[in-house]
């Protein structure tokens, strides 16, 4: 049964990744909702300090706006954090085949990640209003590795343990 739940939980990941890149970027503004449970722009003075370069733009508060820029911080935070889930999910499948080394396991999974961070910006080619960009896939890949670095040494003390 756990093993089951290996797998319908890749399944469940790879497809809300895949949800979201079908949306317009309308479809998933998370900015009137910011306007309304984030009324008065709390931390304007914090985040106006940040600038980033993406896609050779400056995003910040000043460029886009505080709430523009709250859900740009959002929206990358959750590309890290959904394909981290996605690379955890597949190392854990890849594991039930008990293999020897771990290692290789990592780096098939960090692959396999980034050929799907890579049909997911593909895919936002053909969504209205979203733009396919290199520097997502280095994101997503990003949230991989930091995934795996939090959870492999995890799974080596439980495997160690005998759990």
């Amino acid at each position: 049964m756990k093993n089951i739940l290996k797998f319908v939980m890749l399944l469940i990941v790879a497809t809300i990744i895949f949800a979201f890149s079908s949306q317009t970027y309308e479809q998933q503004s998370l900015v009137p909702t910011l306007w309304k449970i984030i009324p008065g722009e709390p931390f304007r003075e914090i985040l106006s300090k940040l600038e980033i370069k993406y896609w050779g733009q400056i995003i910040s508060v000043e460029t886009k706006g505080y709430y523009y820029f709250l859900e740009f911080l959002i929206r990358k935070f959750a590309h890290m954090f959904l394909f981290g889930c996605l690379a955890v999910t597949l190392f854990s499948v890849i594991m039930l085949a008990k293999p020897k080394r771990i290692w290789p396991v990592v780096w098939v999974s960090l692959i396999a990640t980034g050929f799907y961070a890579s049909f997911d910006e593909l895919h936002q080619l053909y969504t209205g209003g979203r733009t396919p960009l290199v520097a997502d896939v280095l994101l997503d890949l990003s949230g991989a590795v930091v995934a795996l670095i939090i959870f492999v040494p995890y799974h080596i003390l439980r495997r160690k343990s005998g759990r």
